[in-house]
This record gives structure tokens, sequence and C-alpha cells, in this order.
């Protein structure tokens, strides 16, 4: 961008911050004899933002395979072993209505106020700072998908120790993310369309080989779904595998995280939103419908999947390898590669962010609210490179342990905060409206309002019922499945009390709850009140404009030639 379209931009976009004020930068002169370690960090930087450096192609890229970890490789087999293909897709197709409510319902709030903090920051704004604390890093921080990581890469060779695996990883998405901001919107660009090709590759290949395409390879047609095999285990059964759905659509709140260091968060969030419908549609129903096709569910490679997380038994490297392609497992591991360092790319960033909005909030320690010259939280992500040697604990208590466990507070964690989402989605509207405020203004708006918020909150707390259920009635009944149930759960609970206390007799707050008519709706939105209308027609026309360039040019072209 150069500097004439640079002023252009922050002249109609008056409200979104694009860039540091200089006045808070140090002078040339001055940097120049800085140490390498100050102008690395920069003076100023617990007041600098970070970059609006993501297009649009990014922020898309992320909405369609962003969050396609290693769950829909290693966890959709577990399902169908547990409930059978038609429990497995029921159980997707649920939780994938509940993530497209979630992503439109926080859309409407980060195509407005596109924040790094996303629901993190707008849970403080608009309900407490105690939920705000809660759904920051302290919470979502302890996603991640390393210990996957650690199992996956053994594969190819196991002589080294699974952290050894981890630190391999972990370093060098640490050093990219270091540079700038851009580098994680481009890297997940990549990481994120050999995944969605990859399953699409699969999905096709698994279809023409259920269906008798392949010479050689008769497929079993729908035979897995005939003779009381489609669903197996009851409800018991049923709410078990909601689990491993959660695990595997956790992280869609990264499209909400992403728009706060986006160019045009009103116009690429939308888009973004929209995408999220086809990439649940075919990326994961389509491939769970696929592996139940293909696969029994007494088959004992799901079985296996489901004890060891074994890439040999992941469901995809069996329907290749049986329909004929030999080297289906080195491919799929490859794949799974790009999987885990996209996850860990994205686990590095949003968490590195999160905490970035707790120091800024004065939730955490001011030297984790620094940004440098390149837009990037150092402090963050330094801190988000300690938490992530948890995985090192694999050599203590071994690889399937740490992974179940995470597992479990991952996908836990994932409807906690969805859960809450949906409760602040309703305080964002009541107090728009208790500004004065017209809907018309917003950027997006979602439908069917005030229904998708209180069918989100309410199918949480009902699946949370469900979960403890499957828990208690588990045979033979184990302490451990309970505890690895809820133990998201009690996390929140503790860090929402931990912090509401903390609030009243520490800091002396008599006020819970932030009031609507104090509710900030102005700091960092993309527009002032009443002035969407102008900005859309400044839109429109610079559009209009671009057209007749274009038509303009192509006259020339045909006249020339």
């Amino acid at each position: 961008m150069d500097g004439d379209d640079h002023e252009k931009e922050k002249e109609v976009y008056p409200h979104l911050q694009q860039d540091v004020d200089v006045a808070e930068l140090p002078s040339p002169n001055t940097a120049a004899h800085l140490s390498w370690w100050k102008r690395f960090l920069g003076s100023g930087g617990e007041q600098r933002e970070t970059h609006r450096a993501m297009q649009s192609r990014h922020l898309m890229m992320i909405a369609i395979g962003g969050t396609i970890g290693t769950g829909i490789f290693l966890s959709v087999g577990s399902s169908i072993a547990v409930a059978g293909p038609a429990g497995a897709l029921l159980s997707y197709g649920v939780v994938g209505l509940i993530v497209y409510s979630v992503v439109i319902i926080l859309g409407e709030m980060a195509a407005f106020i596109p924040v790094s903090g996303a629901f993190s920051t707008f849970g403080a704004r608009f309900v407490s700072p105690a939920l705000g604390f809660t759904l920051a890093g302290w919470l979502y921080w302890l996603g991640c998908e390393l210990t996957a990581a650690a199992v996956i890469l053994q594969y190819w060779t196991p002589t080294l120790r699974p952290w050894a695996w981890s630190l391999i990883i972990v370093i060098p998405i640490f050093l990219l993310q270091l540079i700038h901001v851009r580098m994680y919107g481009e890297s997940e660009y990549w990481f994120a369309m050999i995944k969605v090709l990859m399953i699409i590759v699969f999905i096709i290949a698994g279809l023409l080989y259920d269906w008798g395409a392949v010479k050689h390879h008769p497929g079993p047609g729908l035979s897995n779904f005939h003779n009381g095999q489609a669903l197996v285990g009851g409800i018991s059964a049923f709410t078990q595998t909601l689990v491993f759905a959660f695990y595997s659509f956790g992280g869609v709140e990264l499209v909400a995280l992403a728009a706060g260091e986006s160019a045009k968060p009103h116009i690429s969030v939308p888009k973004a939103i929209k995408a999220t419908f086809w990439r649940i549609t075919v990326f994961y129903i389509l491939t769970v419908l696929t592996i139940g096709l293909c696969i029994n569910y007494q088959d004992p490679t799901l079985l296996r999947a489901a004890s060891d997380s074994s890439v040999a038994a992941s469901p995809l490297t069996v329907i290749f390898a049986r329909a004929g392609f030999g080297a289906a497992a080195h491919v799929i591991n490859a794949v799974l590669l790009t999987a885990v360092l996209s996850a860990t790319n994205s686990c590095f960033y949003a968490s590195s962010r999160m905490l970035l909005s707790l120091a800024r909030a004065g939730q955490a320690p001011r030297i984790f609210g620094w940004v440098n010259g390149n837009g990037v939280p150092v402090m963050s992500l330094a801190a988000s490179l300690v938490v992530s040697f948890i995985t090192f604990l694999t050599t203590i208590w071994g690889e399937g342990v740490v992974f179940t466990w995470l597992l479990n507070l991952t996908g836990i964690s994932s409807v906690l905060i969805w859960g809450s989402i949906g409760i602040i989605s309703i305080r964002f509207r009541r107090a728009y409206r208790a500004q004065g405020r017209a809907i018309d203004d917003l950027p997006y708006t979602q439908p069917l309002y005030p229904l998708l918020p209180v069918a989100v909150t309410v199918l949480t707390v009902v699946i949370f019922i469900a979960e403890g259920y499957a828990a208690v009635d588990h045979h033979p009944f184990q302490p451990q499945t309970v505890v690895a149930a809820y133990i998201g759960v009690a996390l929140y609970v503790i860090l929402y009390l931990g912090y509401a206390i903390y609030e009243r007799f520490g800091l002396g707050k008599k006020t819970h709850f932030v009031p609507l008519a104090e509710v900030d709706l102005d700091t960092h939105a993309v527009w002032g009140k009443g002035e969407g209308v102008r900005i859309r027609e400044a839109e429109a026309l610079e559009k209009r404009e671009e057209m007749a360039r274009l038509s303009l040019v192509r006259r020339v072209i045909r006249r020339i030639t």
C-alpha cells in the first residue's frame, strides 16, 4: 500500500486504526543508535497496536481450512467406532450447526469491532471483566495439538523422543511468527490449501471406492448402514462422540481473532462467514459420511485409532490402502504434518493475541502488552512458547494419557467458549439498542436474532448434561472419565469466580456487570455511530470507479488488437 492509498484508507475508515502512531516511535536518528534488541522491540510498545496486514484471501482460507486439524484425521474413526456411522454423522451435524451459529453471531460483532482479543474482549466489554478474563488466554491457551504432533511424526521414525518432535515443530513456527503477522496469514493460507485439497481428493476417492469404481477392490456400498449397524450404543455412545466433534471443530473462532489484523474486516469477515458453511458441509460432514460408508464400525483399525491415535489406523489411510494406493500412509502422514504445523501456527497466533488482550485490559502483567515495530506481541508470543512446552510431559505420563486429557480439555473449553459467545451476543445487541443505534448501521447482521444466540446457549447446557450422563453411565465406571468430562467446566468456574472475587475485594468494584448504557461500542469500531451509510457509499463509488477503469483498459486493448 503506497502513501496515497494509505492516507485515503485512513480518511474513509477514521475509526479503524491502521498503523502505529508516529509520535510514539523513536526518530530515525535515535533508532540508529539503539541496540539490536531495543530496535527489535522498539519504544512505545505498550501503546502500539498490531498491524492490519492480512488480506481477504488470508481470512477466507483461514475460515475454510484453517481449523481442519488432527481431529478430522484421527478422531472421526473413534466416533464411528463408538456410535456407528449414523451416530457419528449425527454428532458432527449437531456440532456443525452450533459452530455455524457461533461463527455468525461472533462475526456480527467482529465485523463491527475487529480486535485481536475478539470474544474475550467482547466478554469484558459487553458482559463483565470476569468473563473476558475467563475466556481469554487462561482458558483458551490450553488447547494445543503438539502432543498429537509427536504421535504423528513418530510414524516415520520412533527413535526420537516425543518432546524432541515437539521442539522441532515449535521453534520454526515461533520464529516465523516473530517476523510479521503477514507471515502467519501467508503460511496459514498454504497450510490450509494443502489440507483442503487433500480432503477433496479423499472424498472423491473414498466415494468411488465405496461405489465399486476401483478395479479389483469392491466397495462396501451401503452395507455399513444396514442390519442395525448405523446407530449403536444408544444415547450414551452418541454423547461420547460429541467430545470428538468438539475437538475437531475447535478453533473456528480464529476467523474473529484474525479479523483484528485484517485490512478491511467489515468486508472480509462476512465473506469468511459464508465460506464457513461450505467448510462444515464439505470438509466435515462429507468426510464423516465417506468414512462411515467405507469402514465398518467394528473394524479393528477404527478401534485402534480410538485407543492410540496411530496414523497407520487413520481412517483416511485405511481407505486409500484398501482402494489399492500402497503409498497412502506416507501421503496422509505428510498431510497430517501440515495439519499439525497449521494447528501449532494457529495456537501460537491465538494464544499470543489473547494474552496481549489480557495485558491491555490490565488482567495480565503489562509486559505481555508489548508490541514491536512489526506489529508482533513479542512477549506474549514468548509466553505461548513456554506454555507449549507442556508437551514435554508426554515423556513422563505417555503420549496417550496427555493427548486424551488435552483432547477433553480442548473439546469442553470450545463448548464453554461457544456458549459464552451466545450470552455475549445478547448483551451486545441489548447495549446497541439501549444506546439508540440502528441495527442497519452494523456491517453484518445475524439472521433470526435472538434465536441463534439463545439456541447456542441452551444447546451447550444440554450438551454438558449429556456429557455428564455419558461419563457416569460408562461401563465400567471410571472416576477419571467424569473428571475428564468436567475438568474444563471446573477451570471455567474457578477462573470466573476467582476474578470476580478479586474485582470485588481487591479492586473495590461494586458493579459486576457492565451497565448497558456504559458498554463501549466505539473503541476500534470500523466506523462511528451513523457513519455506515457514508462509508458504504464511498466504497460503492470506489468500486464503480475501479470497474470503469477496467472497462476502459479492456476497450483500449480491443482497439490495439
